[in-house]
């Protein structure tokens, strides 16, 4: 009888009761709270109008995870405002309305950025035409700026705006709309995708850092932050900072295969893959190693964003804290 595949089994077990037995005691959202406060800190520090605003992990507002007055102050005086996906459509699937509870749920939370003062900016997945305008509508009505994405990978670049507006956006609480597109791969060049963007009248131009693998740079972006009518426009740079991604400047091919399970040498921050995204990989974003990759050297992600002169910073994977709290349910 072969007993080695039972070794791995038990040795595996064993792995994961050990690093589950690490995480007790940790306070999974507060961390990430700090670590978005510490962010902020490092960028308006450096430039006093940056904009910070969190995607999704809405409920960060409150530490008693529910809607009510027990608001965190601190984490609200971080932050300029709230990106949330998926909040009428997408949620369950794209291009069908989300689920109702979860809907009410979600905006009852939103509600208290927008009572305070903070830009909601939300995000629903649909194409059919009657949805899109659903969704415009319902977004405009309780007083937040959206975007209805036709493709959930960011490709796409719709030529029609709701809720168009000629005047020069000086800052975030004066967009009435934005356009959400990190994925270039429909452009050959970086100088063609920013020729495209220049003709848009655009609020707000969510972007990535990377364009085929070519950094923006703040040549790029001053020309991005004029609309085609000459007036100015805010851009804004996508960062995850709840996973890594196996794409990016900083990643090592030693720490996992390639869109596989991580190496023996990865480092101890790093977690196991998106199961639903393949090439991010979940991290342990309250370890200095981590946070040194996202700020505070010339090589960092988000000192690069700052020397290529964008606005702001769109903060993704802010709710990784669920993650762990699974983990510890189980």
């Amino acid at each position: 009888m072969n007993k080695f595949p039972l070794f791995i089994v038990i040795l595996t077990i064993c792995c994961s009761c050990k690093k589950k037995a690490e995480l007790k005691g940790i306070d999974f959202r507060q961390e990430m709270r700090i670590f978005v406060q510490e962010i902020s800190s490092y960028a308006k520090n450096k430039k006093s109008t940056f904009y910070i605003v969190p995607q999704n992990g809405q409920d960060l507002i409150t530490t008693s995870k529910k809607p009510d007055n027990t608001i965190s102050f601190n984490y609200l005086n971080a932050i300029d405002g709230i990106g949330r996906e998926d909040l009428y459509y997408g949620l369950e699937k794209d291009n069908a309305l989300s689920n109702a509870t979860e809907t009410a749920s979600i905006k009852s939370f939103l509600d208290i950025y927008s009572k305070n003062g903070k830009v909601v900016m939300v995000t629903d997945y649909c194409k059919d035409l009657d949805k899109v305008n659903d969704s415009y509508q319902k977004n405009s009505a309780n007083g937040f700026v959206s975007f209805a994405a036709p493709d959930r990978n960011m490709t796409i670049f719709p030529s029609t705006i709701f809720n168009k507006n000629e005047d020069s956006i000086v800052s975030l609480s004066n967009a009435k709309n934005f356009l959400y597109l990190i994925n270039p791969e429909k452009y050959n060049s970086k100088s063609e995708f920013i020729e495209a963007l220049k003709t848009s009248n655009y609020d707000i131009l969510l972007l990535d850092l990377f364009v085929q693998d070519e950094e923006l740079t703040e040549t790029d972006i001053l020309q991005l932050q004029r609309k085609t009518n000459g007036n100015k426009r805010l851009v804004l740079c996508y960062i995850s900072i709840g996973e890594a991604e196996n794409y990016r400047y900083y990643w090592s091919q030693k720490w996992a295969i390639k869109n596989g399970p991580i190496k023996p040498a990865a480092p101890n921050w790093l977690r196991n893959q998106n199961r639903d995204w393949k090439g991010n990989y979940k991290v342990e974003y309250w370890r200095s190693e981590w946070k040194n990759i996202i700020y505070g050297s010339s090589s960092a992600y988000m000192d690069k964003i700052l020397n290529a002169g964008f606005d702001g910073a769109y903060l993704d994977i802010v709710d990784a804290y669920e993650y762990y709290e699974d983990i510890l349910k189980q």
